[in-house]
């Protein structure tokens, strides 16, 4: 774990959602935290999906995950007991494995089972830590795990892509999210839309972005992520994008995503919920 320093904060909990698979969330959790990493900003990965992507992307090989987000949600391991470090300075990772699809089914008799995340992480002195920004990446479903990142999370954040019916079940994402804010985490807000996949050469991404600005306003991050190859390539030689290739448009626009993420962070969240325009 990192070294102290008592001057952090509590951090900032962020869930990277969306039930649509192939949107970019694993992606952009990896970049995200990487580039907030890279800034200075000492960040926890926690890895929520049972496939495991963002653990084989930061370059923790399944063999050696020994401890895993399923020993600490079902078994009550420490969580402390499961952070590794990762090959980026001051990026910190909880990896998770297969064993995590189980979950559901493991805690099914739990009445607490939705806490039991939350709990894991109340644990932790994340201020002696220096800890100051945890990304939760969540499972491209609305299950137990998804459930269990929104209840510990202080905002949400949602990979959103640009491609015809973008927009379809984000208004299930949304009503989950405010179900979560009002039965279980008050303080949960969303922290916005980041558009992925944008492709500059085809229209369609430009009308896809266009859709999305006019719904949803201010909420939508100024940048974009181009679809990239080097973004697509880094995964396989487990590591971030922005380290893999540091020039590359997907990197750029990462580290512009990260300094928005911060930006924006310093500015008061508002209170009201995220919602469609009636005619969509």
């Amino acid at each position: 774990m990192p070294d102290t320093d008592n001057s952090i904060a509590s951090p900032k909990i962020v869930s990277i959602a969306n039930q649509k698979g192939g949107v970019g969330k694993t992606t952009t959790a990896i970049n995200l935290g990487a580039a907030l990493a890279l800034s200075g900003k000492k960040t926890l990965i926690i890895d929520l999906d049972p496939q495991g992507n963002a653990s084989t992307g930061l370059g923790v090989d399944a063999r050696s995950r020994t401890i895993t987000m399923y020993d600490v949600l079902v078994d009550k391991v420490p969580m402390v007991n499961c952070v590794v470090k990762t090959g980026v300075n001051n990026l910190y990772l909880a990896p998770s494995t297969t064993d995590l699809s189980s979950a559901d089914v493991e805690l099914m008799n739990d009445r607490g089972r939705i806490l039991r995340l939350k709990r894991c992480l109340l644990n932790i002195n994340f201020k002696a830590l220096g800890i100051e920004y945890i990304i939760i990446d969540c499972p491209p479903s609305l299950n137990l795990l998804t459930l269990n990142a929104l209840a510990a999370s202080t905002s949400v954040l949602v990979p959103l892509q640009c491609e015809f019916f973008a927009l379809e079940g984000l208004s299930q994402l949304m009503l989950t999210v405010r179900q979560v804010r009002d039965n279980i985490n008050k303080s949960l807000v969303f922290d916005g839309i980041v558009l992925t996949m944008h492709d500059k050469r085809n229209n369609l991404s430009g009308q896809v972005e266009q859709d999305v600005r006019d719904n949803l306003g201010a909420l939508v991050y100024d940048t974009v992520i181009p679809r990239n190859v080097r973004l697509s390539e880094a995964p396989s030689f487990g590591m971030p994008g922005i380290i893999y290739d540091k020039a590359s448009s997907g990197s750029v626009a990462y580290r512009r995503l990260a300094a928005e993420f911060i930006r924006r962070g310093s500015k008061k969240k508002p209170s009201k919920p995220l919602e469609l325009k009636e005619n969509e």
